[in-house]
């Protein structure tokens, strides 16, 4: 069986001007800079996935796949290709930023920034070559959180990104979140677990959630889907059980576009629970999930 190989090793010789430090610039600045940053690298990182897709030629086999936490959760060469760029981008533009990535990376740093990525967020979409896929790059500013995002959509073309303060943008032009106020016209993204049972339990609360809003959507990608949030394409997203990397640009890129952005008890969104929508609908979605039990599915 023939197999696509990625390379060993990719990255830039440079990724870019080095960036004003936090010691001599506000996060606002700073955030405006790093995001530019992420954008770029974010682009190389999804140029790699669609190098390795055109080896793919229909046939899934020829990605090299191995699993993690369950037979289902996936995880190719390419992921890993895909953070070695990206630990090489950031590892030349900025020396001394701490990074951390889904597939193993944890580089520590003396700089006050760090990086946390996902290389490939929807990797089973991507061995499939089905849209809903990505790569998440986002910057964290120690004392301040989350202030540079960029998350890359390679089949669609598209790469959206925010910073602190600066608003969110999809290649180069402003979003803004859906003004939806009414539930029942709400167009809903969710995501599931790769556990067996806490997956039966997430179906449970779809039978709750389901008749309270226009529609469900599962498309398999925590990053692609927050941008969806921001740009309107789906109008709100849940999911319980996501890291850091999955949802740290989205959802930076979704509150500057104007969503809520929070766990189920309306404090920072974090590996217990993840909810982004408009603030027309924000609390009436919160209430049905908690009736339903999401934060226990």
């Amino acid at each position: 069986m023939s197999h696509a190989e990625p390379p060993e090793s990719a990255g830039p010789e440079s990724a870019g001007p080095e960036s004003a430090g936090p010691e001599n610039a506000g996060p606002e600045q700073l955030g405006r800079e790093l995001a530019a940053l992420a954008v770029e690298i974010a682009g190389q990182a999804a140029a790699l996935l669609m190098e390795g897709l055109s080896h793919r030629s229909g046939d899934a086999s020829v990605l090299r796949t191995d699993t993690k936490s369950s037979a289902t959760d996936l995880v190719t060469d390419y992921d890993r290709a895909s953070e070695r760029l990206l630990f090489a981008a950031l590892l030349t533009a900025r020396p001394d930023d701490a990074i951390v990535g889904e597939e193993g990376t944890d580089h520590p740093g003396t700089s006050g920034v760090r990086w946390v990525l996902d290389p490939l967020d929807g990797t089973t979409n991507y061995v499939y070559g089905h849209p809903g896929f990505g790569v998440s790059v986002a910057a964290e500013l120690e004392g301040v959180g989350v202030i540079a995002g960029a998350v890359a959509d390679p089949m669609h073309q598209r790469t959206f990104h925010a910073s602190l303060g600066g608003g969110a943008w999809c290649n180069g032009r402003p979003i803004r979140c859906s003004p939806v106020a009414d539930l029942g016209q709400a167009l809903v993204a969710t995501g599931f677990s790769y556990e067996a049972d806490r997956r039966r339990r997430q179906a449970q609360v779809l039978v709750s959630v389901l008749p309270a809003v226009r529609d469900l959507r599962r498309m398999g990608a925590a990053a692609v889907d927050l941008c969806a949030v921001a740009c309107g394409q789906v109008d709100a997203f849940y999911e319980r059980g996501l890291q850091p990397w999955d949802y740290a640009a989205g959802a930076l890129i979704a509150t500057e576009a104007g969503a809520k952005v929070t766990d189920l008890d309306g404090g920072p969104t974090s590996s217990d629970f993840t909810l982004a929508a408009p603030p027309g609908i924000f609390e009436n979605l919160r209430a049905v999930l908690r009736q339903a039990g999401a934060g226990d599915a």
